[in-house]
């Protein structure tokens, strides 16, 4: 892993597959570090010929956290919201999507297929809208296009959002046997985990960084963010959006609005699928990705 100024901030990142594959850029969600794109979905997407960019966001991992933006107040952000006021936030979506952007720019790379899942997926949609000209595809992962009208996720799913549980540092155990219940509320019905696995995984995540601060940062900015309906009416990139049937935090039909936003975009939508990336489906994501990805060479 390597780290790189990008948008003016240090972003931590890595690379996989050939040097000469068609670069693409992995975007993870709220909270997220770039490890939870597994080593190896992005070894599969490099054996199909690409050259897999992930990161981490902002506050998240190893990048540079914006600690000048303080703590946010979620509950005052979410009523500056409903009311239509302003929500003070130390940034939106609108700068993450520029620190996707930053990256490409950093390591000279001109244009990339740009894959994001939930928040990452909001910020994929941003880069396809607003830099058209350095977007070869478009693949949107369990996310939505943040139209008001849309079903809100379920009541224990957002309680996992809302309860991030004990600190890990002070009570290990109490952390992974919680954050194991969260990932089993909003995680896929049809592919449960490995339990040995879903902790070694908890374990890394806390090893590597534990920044909670940083994921309340990241969830006022999609609060803050205004939804994208109109902006995925302008995108030009070849898109598909893939959804799980089963996604209790962020419902199928939020996939299908996307979907219908932009123009000419694929829906794939998932059976048992929920809000996570199995790695029994790891093969027909990455076939989406793909087909994706060739569409944008029919297009050239």
């Amino acid at each position: 892993m390597s780290q790189i100024k990008a948008n003016g901030i240090a972003i931590e990142y890595d690379i996989h597959g050939p040097a000469d594959g068609e670069p693409l850029l992995l975007i993870m969600g709220l909270g997220a570090q770039m490890t939870r794109w597994p080593e190896a979905f992005c070894e599969k997407l490099g054996a199909r010929g690409f050259r897999v960019i992930r990161y981490d966001n902002r506050d998240a991992g190893l990048s540079e956290k914006i600690e000048a933006a303080g703590v946010p107040d979620l509950q005052a952000v979410f009523a500056a919201v409903m009311s239509g006021q302003p929500a003070q936030v130390g940034y939106t979506l609108t700068e993450m999507a520029a620190d996707g952007v930053g990256l490409l720019d950093a390591l000279g790379i001109d244009r990339a297929h740009v894959v994001g899942a939930s928040m990452g997926g909001m910020i994929a949609q941003l880069i396809a809208a607003d830099y058209p000209q350095r977007t070869l595809s478009l693949t949107s992962i369990m996310s939505t296009s943040g139209d008001p009208g849309l079903p809100p996720a379920t009541q224990a799913a957002l309680g996992v959002l809302a309860n991030r549980g004990p600190d890990p540092f002070g009570d290990l155990e109490g952390y992974l046997t919680h954050s194991a219940a969260g990932a089993a509320i909003i995680g896929s019905p049809g592919y449960p985990p490995d339990p040995a696995s879903l902790r070694e995984r908890l374990t890394s995540d806390v090893k590597r960084s534990y920044y909670p601060i940083g994921f309340a940062r990241q969830y006022a900015a999609v609060l803050a963010s205004p939804a994208r309906t109109a902006k995925l009416a302008g995108v030009t990139a070849p898109s598909v959006v893939v959804h799980g049937e089963d996604d209790p935090l962020v419902p199928v039909a939020h996939g299908r609005h996307t979907a219908e936003s932009i123009p000419g975009a694929e829906l794939k939508v998932i059976p048992g699928m929920g809000h996570d990336l199995p790695e029994p489906l790891f093969d027909p994501i990455i076939d989406a990705i793909e087909a994706v990805a060739r569409r944008s060479h029919a297009r050239a």
